[in-house]
């Protein structure tokens, strides 16, 4: 059977698996937002980061990539997923429906934020964001650089993401005035 993945942040440029097939996709009733905070890849104990998250929020629709693991990789994919995406269990793993564009619909394990979680941050204001990723760094990398990532393969993709966008327009106005 095939293994979809249900791609909103860092999995649609860095998916660390074989993938077989992407495909622009929509998941209803979630919400793409920096709602976790990341005390491990984009910031540390001492000084958290901020990373995407999926908040469920009935009437939403996040749009994203789908992707299909290789044939024959399916149960590497997932222990490979599970390990970087489980890493503190601030997510929970889901399957769920997602609709590709090309009128498919199909199961997507997808990785959705625990709100009861003490990682989960839903509802801060979006200047609040913007100096956090300005300044903060963990194991992966600067949080600029997942913020930037994201939303040039969103981009690319031609998926629009207003907050993201004004995110990424802050941040860059934060570090490059030196306010980060």
């Amino acid at each position: 059977m095939a293994l979809w993945v249900f791609g909103y942040g860092s999995l649609l440029w860095n998916p660390g698996f074989e993938v077989a097939e992407a495909a622009q996709a929509s998941l209803p009733d979630y919400h793409r937002s920096f709602c976790m905070r990341s005390i491990h890849h984009r910031g540390s104990e001492a000084e958290p980061g901020l990373v995407l998250a999926l908040d469920e929020q009935p009437g939403a629709l996040c749009e994203g990539l789908a992707l299909r693991a290789a044939d024959g990789t399916e149960e590497a994919t997932l222990a490979y997923l599970r390990e970087r995406e489980l890493i503190s269990s601030a997510y929970i793993e889901k399957r769920l429906d997602v609709d590709l564009q090309d009128g498919r619909r199909v199961e997507a394990v997808t990785y959705v934020i625990d709100p009861a979680h003490v990682q989960y941050c839903g509802g801060l204001p979006l200047e609040e964001q913007a100096g956090i990723i300005a300044r903060a760094v963990g194991g992966r990398g600067p949080n600029t650089e997942y913020l930037y990532n994201t939303a040039a393969h969103l981009d690319e993709l031609g998926i629009p993401d207003a907050e993201l966008h004004w995110l990424r327009d802050r941040v860059r106005q934060l570090v490059d005035n030196g306010l980060a």
